[in-house]
């Protein structure tokens, strides 16, 4: 289980996560009134109708809960490997990259809006952040074979992927990771001026002949 994480990454989290509560909720009703009501050994006593009753409808919950799994695993393909074509997909930039990819009414997502931020205006021109919102862009999930959000993925300056994250991750965190994946992040050093005559003086002035 990952937490900080929204599964089913495409435009249907809530509804599909109602219906599986929903699920859950009838089927642990029914055990619960099955036992009070016939007890331990309650199988056995129970009329025919009201056994084929339990046989249909645990049928039914098990055929939504296949509905809901292929609703959540099945709309996403499966996540590509770094290097492959759909992984590559920002372009070379000369700067490392990160690529934020979630949605504006995900809790984790709103919770690393604040840092995305931080992070692009403290290291602006050492690495790109970029923030992709995969519900109102549902493309890009399948393009990056996203199946929970946030997902973060770590890109080389070549366009690259180095590694990739499912759930929230903190600026630390981030930090850490690109300096575990050999990726330097410190402030170029500033270009001293260079030596030579000034500005003044460097013009021959009058001839010395009145």
């Amino acid at each position: 289980m990952i937490l900080g994480a929204c599964s089913c990454s495409g435009g249907n989290d809530g509804a599909v996560t109602f219906l599986a509560f929903g699920v859950a909720a009838a089927g642990a009703w029914l055990v619960h009134h099955l036992w009070l009501r016939f007890g331990k050994g309650g199988w056995a006593r129970m009329s025919r109708m009201g056994r084929l009753g339990v046989v249909a409808f645990g049928i039914t919950l098990a055929v939504l809960g296949v509905i809901l799994w292929a609703g959540c695993s099945g709309q996403p393909p499966a996540p590509t490997k770094p290097g492959s074509a759909a992984a590559e997909a920002p372009p070379a930039s000369g700067l490392p990259r990160l690529v934020d990819l979630g949605a504006g009414k995900c809790i984790p997502c709103k919770m690393m809006a604040p840092i995305l931020e931080e992070l692009k205006k403290t290291y602006a021109g050492r690495f790109n952040v970029q923030f992709i919102d995969i519900w109102e862009n549902p493309d890009a999930g399948r393009q990056y074979g996203i199946r929970l959000i946030p997902t973060q993925i770590f890109f080389a300056p070549d366009g690259k992927e180095l590694w990739r994250h499912e759930g929230l991750l903190g600026k630390e965190e981030i930090l850490a990771k690109w300096k575990e994946l050999g990726i330097s992040l410190d402030a170029p050093a500033a270009t001293p001026p260079k030596n030579g005559p000034s500005a003044t003086g460097t013009d021959c002035g009058g001839t010395g002949f009145g």
